[in-house]
């Protein structure tokens, strides 16, 4: 069938093109004008014709030719040309020469090449007619086109997919789920090509599509998620409007069917069952239950509940947000000897319900879950709870202060033994029976050191020791009137010499240790001692307090200058308990105001005993100083020693000022040589030539003997220098290191050295010879004022002599 329908269509494609052939014979002579050629062109006048022109029709050629042979297009031709062949025909553009070709000499065109007008649609070309022998233009060029002229060759094409559309579960019928769109290559002005219709292949039981808009609807209204959650729904799309030899193409299109909140939660069982041990603590969870919903999403989203009494009383259901199960845990203490097993009903219900679907049901389920109470070893409890003792404080040891009492709860029920905690009762104020539980005392008891005292009692099973309970026990020690009253403080006050009868000096205050259950009532009076006393007057006030009042004119310090006033005072009881206290009053003289302005320093009495404690602080502060003056005094005898043995040691030498050159070694006037040889006994040893007895020196003697006759100085063998030695060498060192400190040697400054001198330089500067190596016997000639010189060096020069030898 297929090929049938190409060949009709061939045939109408070749019917049209022999009528357009037809068509581009039909020419006839154009209208002479200046717009057909280039007035006085040589080549478009010849023998005075008049001017002419092409005429033709648009040409057109069919796309996808597939004939063997060369499609003719049309023909060209100018009303010049007389057929004898002297014109030639020539194309050029788009496709000339190769898509198109042209007989120069009939100008008819053929189209070589299978052409597409998807991708182009049509050919501009310029045509030229020219003398065969001249080669010039007989006719202006022209331009022309060539159309490709369509055909059914393009199927529609959806070119968005694919397609993923949605629509809720259970919507109506109707419901637009998307839209789709297909586009066809071919001429949309041409024929019904590109008109494109849509229908639905597969799917057509839950969807229809608009054959026009595309637009897929749902058609039916009982579309179910839980049961199929998507469909794949195919598209197809005709062009030719759907007619008969029409192309088409089809896509895919995916359709998610979205959740409503149409189905409730449903327990998978009916009754749960658990079990937890009674000893279980607060918040314990005994196990997880869970409704399944088909819905998804925030559609499962529920709450759990419990909805008998007694299961809100002992449990607490909570909702575990992430898996969405019902969390059991206990919410108050368990007890097996009480109820071995309780019955919770559970409700399970949709948070988000959509009001839509309520006439499909209630969204909510129940089961029960049974909790069963395991037994276990558990330790004793007291009973009654009461934490609350009461004790007189002159108890006898011994008392008894109360009894605890504490039952094993287990079946069982073991006996049960008592201890104190002594961690809480570490003085061992209390005992306890550790059969009957009885408590009673264990020292004598003072309310007024400890009113209260709190201790921790234990009991445990007989047989099992860990088995132990704990409870705390306050025991309140009650008052007993053991202690007297006594003065607040102790009071002074002051009386003015003038003083008239009946003024007030003091008012007085007690306090009491004790403290009865009906409250402190006190009593004041003068102490008997006081009986002769007409000086002051003492008045109960009857508030727990009294007033002293004067009860003379006038005082008189130099008479007597300080007055004590005893004064008794008593409480209530029982049994009733006194002391006495002393009230010091001096008498001041006062100003005109009452004012007072000097009291008489006797009036002070001050204790002439001292506590414990200040006394030891008084001798620590004398030890202290003592020490101190030790210390100061014995720093002061090591640096006065220092000092002395310094000054002792501060020798210094002789020193001579003197400004003239001298005369030489033979100058002994210049200064006394006493002062060097009176500390020591030194001998003078000089050595001479001929005999010559010490002390002379006669001119006769030659400069070498008296180079010898100098004094030596010689140590006797029974004298040690090594104390002045190491002075010395302290001292150098000293003055080495402080270099601000001027030395004690002689210090001689020569600025004139006198007249050019006619013998040379003696300096063995400038010369290459050694000491050893010099003569110095010329210096004898120099002249008496040169002869220790001489003497001098030709003794050293003797003695290296006498050293090489």
């Amino acid at each position: 069938m297929a090929k049938g329908l190409q060949g009709f269509l061939w045939t109408m494609l070749l019917l049209f093109c022999a009528i357009q052939e037809l068509g581009s014979w039909a020419m006839h002579t154009a209208v002479e004008g200046p717009g057909l050629g280039e007035p006085g062109d040589p080549a478009l006048l010849a023998s005075g014709r008049v001017k002419r022109g092409w005429v033709w029709n648009q040409f057109f050629v069919v796309e996808e030719y597939t004939g063997t042979e060369p499609l003719y297009v049309g023909k060209i031709h100018s009303d010049s040309d007389e057929g004898d062949g002297s014109i030639k025909y020539t194309i050029s553009g788009e496709g000339a020469g190769t898509i198109f070709l042209i007989d120069e000499i009939t100008g008819d065109i053929h189209a070589t090449e299978r052409l597409d007008r998807e991708q182009k649609t049509f050919y501009t070309l310029r045509a030229q007619a020219r003398d065969r022998q001249t080669d010039q233009l007989l006719e202006p060029e022209s331009e022309f086109i060539i159309k490709v002229q369509d055909i059914n060759d393009s199927e529609p094409r959806f070119l968005e997919g694919p397609y993923i559309g949605s629509v809720a579960e259970l919507s109506p019928i109707g419901t637009s789920v998307m839209q789709v769109m297909a586009s066809d290559a071919d001429d949309p002005t041409y024929g019904s090509s590109a008109r494109v219709v849509y229908s639905v292949l597969e799917g057509e039981q839950h969807f229809t599509v608009d054959s026009k808009t595309g637009v897929i609807r749902t058609a039916v209204a009982d579309l179910d998620r839980e049961t199929q959650d998507r469909y794949e729904v195919v598209i197809r799309a005709t062009d030719m409007a759907g007619q008969l030899g029409g192309l088409s193409g089809s896509t895919t299109v995916t359709i998610v069917v979205t959740d409503v909140n149409d189905n409730p939660p449903r327990f998978p069982q009916k009754m749960y069952q658990f079990s937890i041990v009674e000893t279980a603590p607060v918040g314990t969870a005994i196990g997880r239950v869970k409704a399944e919903d088909s819905d998804v999403g925030e559609n499962t989203d529920m709450t759990y509940q419990v909805k008998d009494e007694e299961g809100v009383e002992m449990f607490k259901v909570t909702t575990d947000s992430n898996t969405q199960e019902a969390v059991i845990t206990v919410q108050k203490p368990l007890d097996y000897e009480s109820k071995k097993v309780h019955t919770v009903v559970v409700e399970a219900l949709n948070k988000f319900v959509d009001p839509r679907f309520v006439d499909l049901g209630t969204f909510r389920d129940q089961t029960i879950v049974r909790v069963s109470v395991l037994d276990v070893d558990e330790p004793p409890e007291f009973r009654p709870p009461s934490n609350l003792m009461e004790v007189q404080e002159d108890a006898h040891v011994g008392s008894v202060v109360g009894v605890v009492t504490a039952l094993d709860p287990d079946t069982a029920n073991h006996p049960v033994r008592y201890a104190i905690d002594r961690s809480t009762d570490a003085e061992r104020i209390f005992d306890i029976d550790a059969k009957t539980g009885a408590i009673v005392t264990g020292k004598v008891l003072d309310r007024e050191t400890a009113g209260w005292h709190n201790i921790t009692v234990l009991a445990m099973e007989a047989d099992n020791h860990s088995q132990v309970s704990r409870a705390s026990l306050r025991i309140r020690i009650l008052d007993v009137n053991d202690n007297p009253p006594e003065l607040a403080t102790p009071y002074e006050a002051a009386v003015c010499e003038d003083a008239k009868p009946g003024q007030l000096i003091q008012t007085i205050s007690v306090v009491d240790r004790d403290e009865p259950q009906s409250g402190h009532r006190f009593y004041f009076t003068l102490a008997p001692e006081a009986t002769n006393n007409h000086h002051f007057s003492l008045l109960d006030i009857q508030d727990n307090t009294a007033a002293v009042h004067t009860q003379r004119v006038g005082f008189n310090r130099q008479e007597q200058d300080v007055y004590l006033l005893p004064i008794l005072v008593v409480d209530s009881g029982p049994p009733a308990l006194s002391s006495t206290g002393t009230l010091t009053i001096r008498v001041c003289g006062c100003d005109s105001n009452g004012a007072i302005q000097s009291c008489n320093s006797t009036a002070y009495v001050v204790s002439a005993t001292l506590s414990p404690g200040a006394l030891i602080a008084l001798l620590v502060c004398v030890l202290i100083l003592v020490v101190l003056i030790l210390l100061i005094l014995t720093l002061k005898r090591h640096h006065k020693s220092h000092l002395t043995s310094e000054d002792d040691e501060d020798m210094r030498d002789n020193v001579i000022k003197y400004n003239d050159e001298g005369g030489g070694e033979q100058d002994t006037e210049a200064y006394d040589m006493s002062a060097l040889r009176s500390l020591y006994d030194f001998s003078e040893i000089k050595a001479g030539d001929g005999g010559g007895g010490p002390g002379e020196g006669g001119p006769g003697r030659n400069p070498a003997s008296e180079l010898h006759a100098l004094p030596q100085w010689v140590q006797s063998p029974d004298l040690d220098f090594s104390v002045f030695r190491d002075y010395i060498c302290r001292k150098v060192e000293q003055a080495d290191e402080d270099l601000s400190v001027p030395p004690y040697d002689s210090f001689q400054t020569y600025a004139f050295e006198g007249s050019d001198s006619p013998v040379p330089s003696l300096s063995s500067i400038n010369t290459w010879s050694s000491g050893s190596e010099q003569d110095f016997s010329y210096l004898g000639g120099w002249g008496p004022r040169f002869r220790q010189l001489a003497a001098l060096y030709a003794g050293r020069r003797g003695e290296e002599d006498s050293e090489e030898s």
